[in-house]
């Protein structure tokens, strides 16, 4: 895997990441700003979420209804999300366009318009986005799910936050959250594609390199106690399926047991759903009848997060049936050791799917940027190598140590029927 990356940092704090790919004529450039739900405390939950929307709202130089139609007159695209742990905006633009990009995310690091009307607007929207997840069963139980799996920890709640909050976050909370994260030394920039490089570090300097740095935003420190007992659960709500979701804890990302365990989740449930019909899980629960679907994911978190699995069940098969399966399979995966053969595909199946995701000139971009947030580019570079190196007892370690019964939550989610 190529390394030919530049590292870095602005005067005020800001770090720069740029790789130069001479493959076609175009640059994408992500701004990060680390900060997520995980920043939220109770009475704010949605407000990274609420400030990304308003980041589109746009400047006095850069009139909110102009940028789209700037954006795609000069070929390009943009968009933006937030995670639990960050904020990220992006444009894909023609190589000799991208300083469009560059002077709008200057400019909207500090003077972004945080309009009464537009906030008033915008809470009709997430609200809006809010109540229709809520018409979704996977929504509710694994919102439900992930409430019961921290008590403490911030991760607590949803991206798009609570409802109570969404109704009760006014313009300045909106306005100083803003203020507070959107400083140089809590972001990183990162480039990928066709520049010269001592070119568009100088051309960087030159728009960010002015913006003062601010006070270095604290971060929540509360530690979820470990779980001392299996937690069960039932959600009831629309629809005619019944499905359970299983949440196990998880390491964050830079922990050494993160890379066996996701040779384990390759094993379960393939990796990132790739060839999922011929894993375990699948063939235990589908293949037999038990359930109708079964899928699981991570995610790679600053802080320990879950592991979700989640069933889709047969009308005429009992949850706690499929449950039992499940159960059963994971300890095979406990009491025995995985044949190597096994892991050698299961390994080869996550290598496939993280190259398929770092083809392109954006997801090129987008890698340098995220692996910032919590940790550096290393993490990207070495992640085959480490993955390369799980053994059978790894995998079984890892099973043993995280998938047990007493530490997890379970969800049943009970359909009430087709609702008129």
């Amino acid at each position: 895997m190529k390394k030919n990356i530049t590292q870095v940092q602005l005067k005020n704090g800001m770090k720069v990441m740029l790789k130069e790919i001479h493959t076609a004529p175009i640059i994408s450039s992500w701004i990060w700003y680390k900060v997520g739900s995980r920043d939220e405390v109770t009475g704010k939950t949605g407000i990274s979420h609420w400030t990304e929307h308003m980041m589109f709202k746009g400047t006095k130089k850069f009139p909110g209804g102009l940028l789209d139609k700037a954006i795609s007159r000069e070929g390009g695209r943009w968009n933006a999300s937030t995670s639990r742990d960050s904020t990220r905006y992006y444009e894909t633009m023609p190589a000799a366009k991208i300083d469009l990009a560059l002077r709008l995310e200057a400019d909207r690091m500090t003077k972004s318009i945080f309009n009464a009307k537009e906030v008033a607007s915008e809470r009709t929207v997430i609200i809006s986005e809010r109540e229709g997840s809520e018409n979704e069963p996977m929504f509710l139980l694994g919102e439900a799910v992930q409430h019961a799996s921290f008590r403490v920890h911030p991760y607590h709640h949803e991206i798009i936050g609570d409802m109570a909050d969404l109704r009760s976050i006014t313009r300045d909370d909106l306005y100083n959250h803003y203020r507070y994260y959107y400083v140089p030394n809590n972001a990183a920039l990162s480039l990928a594609g066709d520049f010269d490089t001592k070119s568009m570090l100088k051309r960087i300097r030159e728009l960010f390199e002015p913006i003062p740095n601010g006070q270095v935003p604290p971060r929540l420190v509360r530690p979820e106690p470990e779980r001392k007992g299996e937690l069960q659960l039932t959600v009831e709500g629309p629809g005619e399926t019944a499905f359970t979701q299983v949440a196990y804890p998880f390491p964050n990302a830079t922990h050494p047991d993160y890379f066996p365990l996701q040779v384990l989740e390759s094993l379960l449930n393939g990796a990132s759903g790739l060839s999922y019909k011929t894993c375990r899980l699948y063939r235990a629960l589908v293949d037999t009848g038990y359930a109708v679907d079964v899928s699981g994911w991570s995610e790679s978190t600053i802080d320990p997060f879950i592991y979700r699995i989640t069933m889709v069940h047969r009308p005429d098969k009992k949850p706690e049936e499929a449950l039992a399966v499940l159960d059963a399979e994971i300890q095979k995966m406990q009491n025995e050791l995985m044949p190597e053969a096994e892991i050698h595909r299961a390994v080869k199946q996550a290598r496939a799917v993280f190259a398929y995701g770092s083809e392109n000139i954006t997801n090129q971009a987008f890698w340098m940027g995220y692996t910032s947030m919590f940790s550096d580019y290393s993490w990207y570079a070495t992640y085959l190598n480490k993955l390369a190196k799980v053994t059978p007892q790894d995998v079984q370690r890892v099973a043993q140590k995280y998938f047990q019964p007493s530490r997890r939550v379970v969800g049943i989610y009970i359909p009430q029927g087709k609702v008129a």
